[in-house]
């Protein structure tokens, strides 16, 4: 691998990371508080709904609105939750395309298996996506369609806890919550601007207001609005003599992006304790091209011009709609919510078959996916004594259904396949899920608190799924708690993957090394009969919280089942064209394994320092041996958050990275050699920023991000480079001022 820059900062050791999580737990436990206290602390604790206590769990992390105000994301809000305990930016396969559209990976279980949820409601767009054999999808996730100044807090769940949520949680859940109107009238404006040190890497700014308040009676709004522009990386910031040889076209930097959003929210407090809100918005986010494409290493003159031109070759509109109620009741408490999200995927259409899987065929033709997504979810809470024991039952159920309509992904040719026509095969697909699930939230004891659940799915393609989870929390003394969980969560296949009309076709070059080209080449196709993918997963933990000091400590190990694969390992049969049929299918186990822990240290009352750091102990396809996504052997996060007075403010931020191992294995099934098996060597990434108040109602931010202009550089299209399959950017400054009234 090219060796383009000297660090000059050498990355800590893990038994750093160690030594402070120790000291920790080494520093002074406050006194014992009374039996008295510690039954009113589990009191406190049983009326909380089950969802809120399952929030309490050891792979649980908020981010508030002061966080992301003190590191303000240049554009996509899955560059501050990155810096959570156990989470990764990753792609969904360790072949390394698409490799900078990272998406948010938790525990290692990869980013098809995050569900990503605004204000609790799922957001889908990226399954409007077509997915390639590898399991890639060319999007960049769906962390982007709520602007940063509109967000409240963002809860991140890890492991069992995220079990209850269903099909696609198996990683976990993003859950974005977005500010509520207020009782008086409110809002605000953010500038942000960020200028990269070099050139030829891409820019930033964008403009967004948000204003809410009370409107006649018992009605009250809120409204927002933001434009956002990040500029995409220069066609030659990849480029290498080894990479370009002949003319070819380097791997592409990270693609740049324009966002448009606009929103509403009504609320109508109908009575004491009955709330009616109706939401709706409109999201427009087009790309601004950088070169890129699946597997093509050379690339094509056309590639190159729609870079040079910051051409956008694919927009994503999506729209939302949303009617919730929610209720206090003398029994309880309820939510009922009924939700729409329509996505329009329009894109350049992009090659279907061998080298130019992911190539752009001509910049005068596009074709357009359409998913729509219907919901119906509800839930009643309800306290309650029995036998003697505090508990808070939640019930609730979900219905979904979801819609795609895609007819260029069946444009490719099917030449003598069985049952399959030639050409104009259905592009539409639907699944629909109903669940019904309940937990129960059991004060056992003054010190213990048992959450048990229980899911049902019916998938009317892939049958049904038992959701059992069994969360745990014992208070050893008032401030020290030992938490544990064991959960089953499972993904049915997507519309892509479980479509028979859905067919891949490679030329000769991506047939598998044990059954070679015939001469026809080979397919791979939807496959109706796949199993879905499950995982069993556990974690234990411990935790230390006193008087702001707190650190906790938790290991997970999630057993996986089932991943979903594009095929080439069983042979379906050869064509009557000398082709080799293959399908989407099940491998049969993959582990996921590892360590979390986080370190607060509170200096005085104006300064706090933060960590946390995650190791990962095993990641791996127990068949093939490869790794399930390409991410760091460790990282490390720390922020020093110093408010010097009222007016004044400074935070320091640090990631370490440790080492990132590449697939040992070709998409073809040989054995990689040479530069294929390059690791990416630890490295770090630090940052500095002021906040500035002028007035109470108008403050600035500035700062430096990648402080030692730490860069690392994609080497190739795909893995045939190692690891070294995205960019890290380089030195930048950025501003951020924000007038509230």
């Amino acid at each position: 691998m090219t060796n383009r820059t000297t660090a000059l900062l050498q990355p800590t050791p893990m038994a750093a990371a160690i030594c402070v999580a120790l000291f920790a737990f080494a520093a002074p436990a406050a006194a014992q508080q009374s039996v008295a206290t510690e039954q009113q602390m589990a009191e406190v604790q049983v009326t909380a709904t089950a969802e809120e206590e399952l929030k309490q769990a050891p792979g649980v992390s908020t981010i508030t609105a002061a966080d992301i105000e003190a590191r303000p994301p240049a554009n996509d809000l899955s560059e501050i939750i990155r810096t959570m305990p156990g989470v990764s930016l990753s792609g969904n396969s360790s072949t390394g395309q698409y490799g900078n559209n990272r998406q948010i990976d938790l525990r290692g279980m990869g980013p098809e298996n995050t569900l990503i949820l605004v204000d609790g409601k799922p957001v889908m767009s990226r399954n409007s996506v077509r997915m390639g054999r590898s399991g890639e999808r060319n999007t960049r996730g769906d962390t982007n369609w709520v602007p940063a100044e509109l967000v409240e807090r963002i809860e991140v769940l890890r492991g069992p806890a995220a079990a209850r949520y269903g099909s696609g949680a198996a990683g976990g859940v993003i859950n974005i919550i977005t500010k509520a109107p207020t009782d008086k009238l409110s809002g605000s404006v953010t500038a942000y601007a960020l200028a990269p040190e070099h050139g030829e890497e891409g820019a930033s700014k964008r403009l967004g207001f948000n204003l809410a308040g009370p409107l006649a009676g018992k009605f009250s709004f809120r409204v927002f609005g933001n434009v956002n522009k990040t500029e995409a990386d220069e066609l030659a910031l990849n480029a290498t003599p080894e990479n370009t040889a002949d003319g070819a076209i380097p791997p592409a930097g990270r693609e740049g992006v324009r966002n448009r959003d606009i929103g509403g929210l009504l609320r109508w407090d109908v009575a004491d304790g009955q709330v009616l809100e109706l939401e709706s918005g409109f999201s427009r986010q087009g790309n601004i091209y950088a070169g890129d494409r699946a597997v093509n290493s050379a690339g094509s003159p056309l590639l190159g011009e729609l870079a040079n031109a910051n051409a956008e070759t694919n927009v994503m509109i999506r729209r939302s709609a949303s009617l919730t109620h929610r209720g206090k009741w003398d029994l309880g408490t309820s939510k009922l919510a009924l939700t729409y999200e329509n996505t329009d995927n329009t894109r350049m259409n992009e090659g279907l078959a061998g080298g130019p899987e992911g190539s752009i065929n001509s910049a005068t033709e596009r074709s357009t996916s359409d998913l729509k997504n219907y919901g119906l979810t509800g839930e009643v809470s309800v306290p309650m004594k029995l036998g003697g024991v505090s508990q808070m039952m939640t019930m609730g159920f979900e219905a979904r259904q979801e819609k795609l309509d895609d007819p260029y992904s069946m444009t490719q040719t099917a030449t003598a396949i069985p049952g399959l026509p030639a050409t104009s095969r259905d592009g539409k697909a639907s699944a629909e899920t109903y669940a019904l699930f309940i937990e129960d939230n059991i004060g056992v004891t003054a010190q213990t608190v048992l959450t048990p659940g229980l899911r049902f799915d019916k998938h009317s393609q892939f049958g049904t799924n038992w959701s059992p989870s069994l969360n745990a929390s014992y208070a050893l003394t008032p401030t020290i708690t030992i938490k544990g969980g064991i959960a089953r969560a499972f993904k049915a296949p997507n519309l892509y993957q479980s479509n028979p009309n859905y067919l891949y076709y490679t030329r000769g070059n991506g047939c598998p090394v044990n059954n070679p080209n015939l001469g026809g080449g080979c397919y791979v196709r939807g496959n109706e009969n796949l199993d879905p993918e499950t995982s069993v997963n556990k974690e234990i933990g411990v935790g230390y919280s006193d008087q702001g000091y707190a650190a906790s400590l938790t290991y997970f190990h999630n057993d996986y089942k089932n991943k979903i694969t594009g095929g080439m390992d069983t042979l379906l049969g050869n064509t009557s064209a000398n082709g080799r049929l293959f399908q989407w299918e099940n491998s049969p186990k993959a582990i996921v394994q590892g360590v979390e822990g986080n370190v607060t240290l509170p200096f005085g009352r104006n300064v706090k320092w933060t960590n946390n750091v995650t190791y990962m102990i095993e990641n791996e396809n127990k068949t093939t041996g490869e790794p399930l996504s390409v991410i760091p052997e460790y990282t490390l996060n720390t922020t020093l958050d110093w408010q010097f007075n009222d007016r004044l403010s400074f935070v320091g931020t640090g990631s370490w990275y440790g080492k990132q191992e590449p697939r040992r294995l070709t998409t073809q099934g040989a054995a990689a050699t040479g530069d294929a098996l390059n690791a990416i060597s630890p490295y770090s990434v630090w940052g500095v920023n002021v906040g500035y108040a002028f007035t109470p109602k108008l403050r600035v931010r500035a700062g430096i991000n990648n402080l030692f202009d730490e860069r690392k550089f994609r080497e190739s299209t795909g893995s045939s480079a190692g690891a070294a399959t995205y960019n890290e950017a380089g030195r930048s400054l950025f501003v951020s001022l924000t007038s509230t009234f």
